[in-house]
């Protein structure tokens, strides 16, 4: 009685949660290859515009190594993969996200908070309740600005154009690595030290 219970629950929250594939009547891949497939069925190049802004973006965070050279063998080698996405305004986006899970957990700390939206909005409307000025950013492609503390490499996919298939080290922060918030806090906490806030 009990079993069939819990697998009627799970089954309603499975169908519930299912992977949505169609976001405003647009087709979200969930591979390069198939986005680009969208892209020749529909004669655009949006999802290959995306895919090519992410990566210009994110080249900065890869040694690539020639075809003979070897990676360390302290290197653990990960998986990545692209998210797909459709804006509000149609445009699509693009996150290259490498697989963290993959990695062993580092022994240093690497829990870093984000501020909620709450939090902001309270902000927002206690500066404006005392008249206050305020002046915000947004630092594109933040985590890169840092340098990574896992020591891991990747084999390089269609992705990566004409570089396909080689391995390369990540050098700098990348969404999806255990250390990554962290090590982007410590950066931007050191920056703001040095212009003396």
């Amino acid at each position: 009685m009990y079993t069939q219970y819990r697998d009627r629950i799970i089954k309603s929250v499975k169908t519930r949660t299912a992977k949505r594939n169609v976001k405003f009547g647009i087709k979200i891949p969930t591979s390069v290859e198939e986005a680009l497939k969208i892209d020749r069925e529909t004669n655009t190049t949006y999802w290959g515009d995306a895919i090519e802004k992410e990566m210009r973006n994110n080249r900065v965070a890869f040694q690539i190594l020639s075809p003979n050279e070897k990676v360390p063998q302290w290197y653990k080698f990960i998986r990545c993969h692209m998210n797909f996405e459709i804006k509000m305004d149609f445009t699509r986006k693009t996150r290259f996200v490498t697989g963290g899970h993959m990695t062993d957990p580092p022994s240093f700390l690497t829990y870093s908070s984000v501020v909620s939206r709450d939090s902001v909005q309270l902000g927002l409307l206690l500066a404006a309740l005392n008249d206050t000025d305020l002046v915000s950013i947004d630092i594109g492609n933040a985590y890169l600005q840092a340098s990574t503390r896992e020591q891991v490499y990747i084999i390089t996919g269609p992705e990566f154009g004409e570089m396909q298939g080689r391995h390369a080290i990540i050098v700098h922060a990348l969404y999806g690595l255990k250390s990554s918030g962290a090590a982007w806090h410590e950066h931007f906490l050191n920056t703001l030290y040095d212009m003396k806030f």
